[in-house]
């Protein structure tokens, strides 16, 4: 008899994607219809080579996000899910905390589950910390008098004893995770699922949380599934790891082995523009800003000691004050190696008065990063905690070396190269051993 406690058989996911019209209400003449069909002919070719069948209506699209995806999972055990955005990651969550069903296959789950895969996940906007605690609990079928005896210590985990009684619509970004994080967390569900939303957290929240996954199921054997950009925390966290490409399962096994192959796998891209309005995100739709691009305008691959220069397009859908944008590289383990963000220029924050599409241009004048290839991040915030959109590892690009980058940058991986002063001292004799001139 098998002890898995998540069972998933054939579990296919498919979407109708409605386009709107291109043609408004005015006629199709016969050689638009001709060239629509052909452009349509083209489109399912090239799908279906890809794994990704695609069947083309007037202005449907049918979509497969999971095709035929089987797994176990056992009783206690952490399992990182990885893969590139879009490869159905977060719709196999989804089935999973049963918020949408599987078109085909089926799941056997033996315990209750909590999960936490958006900001403000089976929170009522209009009820307090308080009360959204313990509708939460009552969801995952535990008493009021259970609810109550872990109540202290999920406000004291949050750090939200201020706000309880607030009505969570008034929360950050930052406070909503905590929050949630720690009612999924100390409410006793058999299964945690967890997507990549603790990246809004700051450092340290995140930390104190992945040492609460740990400690959940190590020391009271529940069983945790969590998705991750960030390879180095998944091949710490997770013994075992489920890498998902294209909606298919392309790799099971320990996390070491399922994280390398992965890695070796990623291409950088050579794309000039960027879209960024239709990844998969950890908020709302109806949020107050949206990323909807990133443009390069300079040359691709970026090179090391020359300059950058870029365009973020993005949408405010309501006034925002101290707006912050920017990008980050992250090597391919996951780690942030490098940020650039708007208010570093003397501390300046916008205040997006007016609403509609903006956009920011931003340039460096000697990127620092040293060959390989990079994560990108994108993000905008406001305040220091209170993230509005955050596009994790939208894409990886290429750092090549530049016309005057040193051999050691090459030879031994610096990651970040800046310019500095250093001054040489003979302290047998006194006075400098060389002079700047000669350095």
């Amino acid at each position: 008899m098998s002890d898995a406690i998540i069972t998933v058989e054939n579990l296919s996911k498919r979407y109708l994607v409605e386009h709107q019209s291109k043609h408004g209400g005015r006629y199709t003449t016969f050689r638009e219809m001709i060239a629509r069909e052909v452009n349509n002919f083209a489109r399912k070719a090239i799908d279906l080579v890809h794994g990704r069948p695609i069947i083309q209506g007037n202005d449907v699209e049918e979509f497969w996000a999971l095709r035929d995806v089987c797994f176990e999972i056992r009783q206690g055990s952490i399992v990182g899910i990885i893969g590139p955005n879009g490869a159905g990651k977060s719709t196999l969550l989804k089935i999973l905390s049963r918020i949408t069903p599987p078109t085909e296959g089926r799941i056997l789950i033996w315990g209750r589950v909590a999960s936490l895969l958006e900001v403000g996940t089976g929170f009522h906007a209009e009820l307090t910390g308080r009360e959204n605690i313990f509708l939460n609990g009552a969801i995952l079928g535990m008493t009021q008098r259970e609810i109550r005896k872990k109540f202290d210590e999920i406000v004291a985990f949050a750090d939200v004893e201020r706000f309880i009684d607030m009505p969570v619509k008034r929360y950050s970004s930052g406070m909503h995770v905590r929050l949630a994080f720690a009612v999924a967390a100390h409410l006793e569900p058999d299964i945690l699922i967890v997507d990549e939303v603790l990246a809004v957290g700051d450092a340290a929240f995140q930390k104190k949380c992945l040492g609460k996954m740990d400690d959940v199921s190590r020391r009271e054997g529940r069983t945790v599934l969590f998705v991750s950009h960030n390879m180095s925390v998944i091949k710490a966290l997770c013994p075992s790891a489920i890498w998902l490409d294209r909606g298919l399962v392309r790799r099971q096994g320990t996390a070491e082995e399922v994280v390398g192959e992965y890695l070796a796998t990623v291409a950088p891209s050579q794309d000039r523009f960027v879209k960024l309005e239709d990844v998969q995100r950890l908020h709302k739709l109806e949020d107050g800003l949206r990323l909807l691009s990133l443009e390069w305008n300079c040359d691709l691959p970026l090179r090391h000691g020359e300059p950058i220069k870029g365009r973020i397009r993005f949408r405010a859908r309501t006034r925002s004050q101290d707006v912050v944008i920017g990008i980050g590289f992250a090597n391919l383990e996951g780690d942030r190696v490098l940020t650039y963000e708007t208010d570093s220029q003397v501390g300046f924050r916008a205040h997006v008065s007016e609403t509609g599409d903006h956009c920011v241009e931003f340039a460096v004048a000697a990127l620092p990063l040293a060959p390989d290839i990079y994560a990108l991040d994108v993000f905008c915030r406001s305040s220091e905690i209170n993230s509005l959109d955050y596009v994790p590892a939208v894409i990886q690009v290429e750092v090549v070396a530049g016309t005057k980058t040193p051999t050691a940058i090459i030879k031994h991986n610096t990651g970040v190269h800046l310019p500095s002063s250093w001054t040489w001292e003979n302290l047998e004799h006194g006075g400098p051993t060389v002079s700047p001139a000669q350095i």
